[in-house]
């Protein structure tokens, strides 16, 4: 089973629908022990950094998470669920990630050519052989919305990059841990084969 992790933030109905398409047993859930005995956990969202880490807080979800991490099984992040997993985020303010993957969270410059936030379809480029990548092009197009993006201080960690006024890490992958900052529930047919790809995947 796959549980999709509930703050009270996000896009769930639409991932949930991605992964039940793909023919994945998915649950949303904000219950501990689902959680805990989930074989694969996926943490989605939308909002404000500074928001969803107090419903995280508020709901006793961090200590579910960083456990689901520790213990080694597959965890994917989307979009905001990428940039939770980093030290802290300069979004409105200082506030403080769940630290598994050291670095920051750092808005887009402001320069008057780049349209921010980063809205719709950008060109994803590998930078390792990545198993969730399995069967899909190098240099596809994927969905993004955002105005922040991850900067991780150990390099290798990036999976893919995308360039949006500056090449920026749009996948990371390290161990059990695969998170994108686009959104594979709305990339159609790459998306759809990212999140197959997920939940057969043995970390």
């Amino acid at each position: 089973m796959i549980a999709i992790v509930d703050y009270g933030m996000g896009n769930l109905r639409s991932v949930l629908k991605a992964f039940e398409w793909v023919g994945h047993r998915t649950v949303v859930t904000r219950d501990p022990a689902t959680i805990s005995s989930a074989g694969h956990v996926v943490l989605p969202g939308v909002g404000a950094f500074g928001d969803c880490m107090s419903n995280l807080e508020r709901f006793h979800l961090v200590d579910s998470i960083q456990a689901t991490i520790q213990s080694g099984k597959p965890f994917l992040g989307i979009c905001l669920g990428l940039q939770l997993l980093f030290t802290e985020s300069e979004e409105f303010g200082v506030h403080r990630g769940l630290n598994v993957i050291p670095g920051k969270v750092r808005k887009f410059c402001s320069d008057p050519a780049l349209k921010v936030p980063h809205i719709g379809w950008n060109q994803v480029h590998l930078e390792r052989d990545c198993p969730l990548f399995n069967e899909i092009p190098n240099g596809s197009d994927w969905y993004f919305v955002h105005s922040y993006f991850v900067d991780p201080a150990d390099s290798a960690v990036r999976a893919t990059t995308t360039t949006y006024g500056v090449p920026f890490a749009s996948a990371i992958w390290k161990d059990n841990i695969v998170a994108c900052q686009f959104h594979p529930e709305k990339s159609q047919s790459v998306g759809l084969r990212l999140i197959k790809n997920f939940g057969a995947w043995r970390a």
